[in-house]
């Protein structure tokens, strides 16, 4: 656990130290920059967007001197099979791909929270889920101006907490760590290290060079209006954690993921169609080294062999045949493998052939329920703190000051159901349960409220299509 800022500066080591801020956090971020949880974070996010360790992988030889070297010889297939992305993509869609909804007795708050948290603001949302799956949490920045609220989102490997509590749930300050690209005056393009550091006072902003803090910015704070500049109660960054303990994804998987990317890159080696994946017997080549015949081969595509005290002289191959089967066994149980332990769920699983009922479905989407459960409380917590930012907007730009108001946030997960089951068992509750459970529970339904008032206008309506299409008793037709 981190020491906390706050008790750096009121504990004797501090004095004893004679340590300022600048060299404490300078420290703690050279420290922070190479440290595992960080670059397991990197880590994931590289294997989330394909570049796998695979793709560094040389096939190598000995030398008569016994030393390692590359060779060119043999076929160096490198096949990404990225499990993991497609794992953590269906973990995040699970959860965050429907939109999040709010329920409350305030309908004005209800509306209000509505045009916050549009489309734009849920994209933000998704991809703080990913990151958060990604590097075991994410952070959300939520930047007011008088006119409008905007969330930025930063990964787990730009930001350096620094808690007040071992729960992880209250931060003191924290460092944003980050790069940016300019070029120089000789029009050399070079890599600035640049740091943020978030207190209640505001930001302060340096760049990194040689392990030292060097300022660019004094103290900003974090919102400007006619009345003046402001700062929060609050550390405007919030943690969003995939799980309490903030364990990343890749951590359960990465040597499953480089064993399916290694079996397919050897399987394809094998099946490559390349002269060099096999041993040639040669009889009376007339040259003596190997690497004649090989470049000979490579080459010409065929080599000169000679009759020697009456011996011909041959060619032949020794290649071992590939048993494709073995190695489609072998890749599906590490892909099952990785399933089970990233808590994902099969898509192609044999409980879905046919017309699979609701409680096989449910049975498939066990493990990833697991996982869900456990990024929704976080998200849960996460939403509490964003609100009472959100809330502060609100007041500040005069749209209603909703503070203690209580709302529920709900997350509509993505689950597939057996639509002609639910919608017969919604049938079949009609006069047991009130309507409005049923029609929440309808496969079809969006939003509640609204249906109902749909049913409701629909009763109030005359059938327009069927009037005077009918006589209005059985006397009208004999008399005619």
């Amino acid at each position: 656990m981190y020491i906390t800022h706050g008790q750096l500066i009121n504990e004797k080591i501090r004095s004893e130290a004679v340590m300022s801020d600048l060299d404490f956090f300078s420290k703690e971020i050279v420290a922070w920059k190479a440290s595992e949880p960080r670059l397991e974070a990197i880590t994931a996010d590289k294997y989330y967007k394909g570049d796998h360790d695979i793709l560094n992988r040389r096939r190598t030889t000995f030398n008569s001197e016994g030393k390692e070297i590359e060779t060119k010889r043999l076929p160096n297939n490198r096949v990404v099979d990225n499990q993991y992305g497609k794992l953590v993509d269906q973990k995040k869609n699970y959860l965050l791909s429907k939109e999040i909804t709010f329920d409350s007795d305030n309908a004005e708050y209800i509306s209000a929270l509505k045009k916050i948290f549009n489309r734009r603001a849920m994209r933000s949302i998704k991809l703080c889920g990913q990151n958060a799956i990604n590097g075991g949490i994410s952070w959300i920045f939520p930047d007011i101006t008088k006119d409008e609220i905007k969330f930025r989102v930063f990964p787990a490997y730009e930001i350096l907490p620094f808690w007040k509590n071992s729960e992880h749930t209250e931060l003191d300050c924290a460092v944003r760590y980050y790069t940016a690209e300019y070029y120089d005056v000789d029009k050399t393009k070079k890599t600035l290290e640049l740091v943020e550091i978030y207190k209640t006072t505001g930001v302060e902003r340096y760049r990194l060079e040689g392990g030292t803090l060097h300022p660019e910015e004094e103290l900003v704070p974090y919102l400007s209006t006619n009345d003046g500049l402001f700062n929060w109660d609050r550390v405007p960054l919030i943690p969003v954690k995939a799980n309490p303990r903030e364990i990343p994804l890749i951590k359960r998987c990465k040597e499953l993921q480089d064993s399916i990317n290694l079996v397919w890159s050897n399987f394809v080696n094998l099946t490559d169609q390349n002269p060099y994946n096999m041993v040639l017997i040669v009889k009376n080549y007339s040259g003596t080294d190997a690497e004649c015949v090989w470049d000979k081969v490579a080459k010409d595509g065929v080599i000169n062999v000679d009759t020697i005290d009456g011996v011909p002289g041959d060619v032949d191959k020794l290649q071992i045949d590939v048993n494709a089967d073995n190695y489609k066994t072998v890749i599906d149980c590490l892909k099952r493998a990785m399933i089970e332990n990233c808590r994902g769920f099969d898509a192609k699983d044999d409980r879905l052939s046919g017309n699979p009922n609701q409680m096989n479905i449910q049975s498939m989407y066990s493990d990833i329920d697991l996982d869900a459960n456990d990024m929704e409380n976080e998200f849960q917590g996460a939403f509490e703190e964003l609100l009472w930012f959100v809330n502060k907007y609100l007041k500040l730009a005069g749209l209603g000051d909703f503070s203690g108001t209580d709302v529920d946030v709900i997350f509509n997960r993505d689950i597939l159901i057996n639509e002609s089951e639910a919608i017969a068992n919604c049938r079949d509750s009609a006069g047991v349960i009130s309507q409005h459970t049923i029609i929440a529970q309808h496969p079809w339904t969006r939003d509640v409220k609204k249906e109902l008032k749909l049913i409701e206008d629909e009763s109030k309506e005359p059938d327009e299509n069927y009037d005077g299409a009918f006589p209005p008793n059985r006397m009208d037709i004999n008399a005619e």
